[in-house]
């Protein structure tokens, strides 16, 4: 974000920062995201018992939202039980550059 385009809006959540963070912010997105860019694709149960201590009724909520911003798929096949898989679109995958980022981050500076 540039400060010429925060005067310009005024406001953080005009800005390109702000649409990214409307995105990927909150607990559990990224981590969603991260799961998804190390093992698609993958189940809701999986999704679920990999992350812990999310809720299905969040995690669903996050996977609707992620959806909506066109940043995951999600593939429903006909059959009983239902199964219902989720991917990354080729709009996260641009994102994998900046997750790639935080976990060198998150290697040089955790000890």
């Amino acid at each position: 974000m540039s400060m010429a385009e925060y005067n310009e809006k005024g406001s953080i959540k005009e800005t390109s920062f702000g649409y990214a963070m409307s995105v990927i912010g909150g607990k559990w997105k990224l981590l969603i995201l991260y799961l998804l860019a190390e093992q698609e694709p993958v189940r809701f149960n999986e999704m679920k018992r990999q992350i812990g201590p999310i809720t299905y009724k969040m995690l669903s909520s996050q996977l609707k939202e992620l959806e909506a911003d066109g940043m995951i798929k999600r593939q429903e096949y006909p059959q009983v039980p239902p199964k219902v898989e989720y991917s990354l679109t080729s709009k996260a995958e641009e994102l994998l550059p900046v997750l790639e980022q935080l976990c060198e981050w998150g290697d040089q500076n955790r000890k």
